[in-house]
């Protein structure tokens, strides 16, 4: 789990500046001292934990806020990876760690905090369900599934192009399943890359391959997912389609397989369309036309480069691998603080197999811009890359 050289050389070689959160007022930062505690705050809210557990939580907020890295209880099956892969960074303030590792960090902490590995009564409990299934029972979500109804009328390449944007922009509040390019309201400036093009050239109707799609956040994120997989394998895009999710919570929202099970329930109770795509989806899956799969990798605090041999096995026989939402992405190209031009097919060059990235840009790391985008961006004065008003398409062959 260590870290490569964090040496500020050349930004389009491997010496790329590793992002930490040590600088107060970049994006990391505040995440670290900010959003983190808030999220120690609401978890300890949404569930009637005991004296243990509150007790677990106070230290992690201190440890976060105030104190150092510190090691996993020495019980925790897990310890000697973690130490062995971060020795580097225990002992020392949470802000100097690399930002991809100290929150995976964080994370794992947390569910320890709360007991989830234990073998007690909060064992397996996801500590973000509340937060999860809240959104999932949305009167917002009904909105987005009627909106099905209207798209199915359409012609066919209408339609995967606004499956494809849906799943693009995710939980964009008031998004749904729309035609447009673009999502409303401010993000009218939409995408800084689109390589759609060439994606659905990877995906051509008829083929017999497969389609990999790394799941991102659960709720209103993952039911456009899996309506996207829907159409591919419906209209010949793919025969057969793996969904990756994570093996336990992590990231407030990522998609576990419980996740998964929930959205497909939501689609199945719909009305009209929507339903209709969830029973095409239930029958998938018990057919192994749908695969759920959930590698510890994706817990990993490592980017991509670095999956293990069984992974890059399973990426290696997909005819397209297609990685939603922002820490994919971290994942995909490396957590640095790259030239923004730098190409993304250098970047995701050792990738097993053709890739493509749908992000929503809600942190520092980008590449493959135009250098005009790229120029045009930074003098617009927005806070273009952490604010989630952009997306990008990425693809490589």
């Amino acid at each position: 789990m260590g870290d490569r050289d964090q040496g500020p050389t050349d930004a389009h070689g491997p010496g790329a500046q590793v992002i930490t959160g040590s600088e107060p007022g970049t994006f990391a930062h505040g995440v670290l001292a900010r959003r983190h505690p808030a999220l120690i705050r609401q978890v300890r809210e949404a569930f009637p934990y005991g004296p243990r557990q509150h007790a677990a939580l106070d230290a992690l907020l201190h440890e976060i806020t105030q104190g150092v890295v510190e090691p996993l209880d020495p019980t925790s099956p897990d310890r000697d990876r973690w130490l062995q892969g971060g020795r580097e960074y225990f002992g020392r303030p949470w802000f100097n760690a690399p930002f991809l590792w100290s929150e995976s960090y964080f994370y794992r902490k947390l569910l320890a905090a709360v007991d989830h590995f234990g073998d007690g009564p909060w064992q397996g409990i996801d500590p973000f369900a509340p937060f999860k299934q809240a959104e999932l029972r949305g009167s917002t979500v009904d909105d987005e599934l009627r909106s099905l109804d209207a798209l199915a009328a359409g012609p066919a390449d209408e339609r995967a192009h606004a499956l494809l944007h849906a799943s693009l922009w995710g939980n964009r509040a008031d998004l749904g399943f729309r035609a447009a390019d673009e999502p409303p309201g401010d993000a009218a400036t939409g995408l800084v890359a689109d390589d759609s093009a060439l994606l659905w050239s990877l995906l051509p109707a008829g083929a017999a391959a497969t389609v990999s799609l790394v799941a991102d956040n659960a709720g209103r994120e993952l039911i456009p997912d899996l309506v996207l997989l829907d159409h591919l394998l419906g209209h010949g895009h793919a025969e057969h389609a793996v969904l990756h999710v994570k093996p336990y919570p992590y990231y407030v929202s990522d998609a576990t397989t419980a996740d998964v099970i929930d959205c497909l329930r939501r689609l199945v109770q719909a009305p009209g369309e929507a339903g209709e795509a969830g029973a095409r989806l239930w029958a998938a899956m018990r057919t192994g036309r749908l695969e759920v799969r959930a590698h510890a990798f994706f817990c990993a605090p490592l980017p991509y480069e670095d999956m293990p041999a069984d992974l890059r096995e399973d990426f290696g026989t997909a005819g397209v691998t297609i990685l939603k939402g922002d820490l994919n992405y971290r994942r995909l190209v490396g957590d640095r603080l790259w030239d923004a031009t730098t190409p993304f097919a250098d970047r995701t060059a050792y990738f097993p197999g053709a890739v493509a990235a749908l992000r929503t840009l809600k942190s520092d790391v980008v590449v493959g811009l135009a250098p005009r985008t790229w120029s045009t961006l930074e003098r617009s004065g927005r806070e273009w890359r952490t604010s989630g008003t952009h997306a990008l398409v990425q693809a490589r062959a």
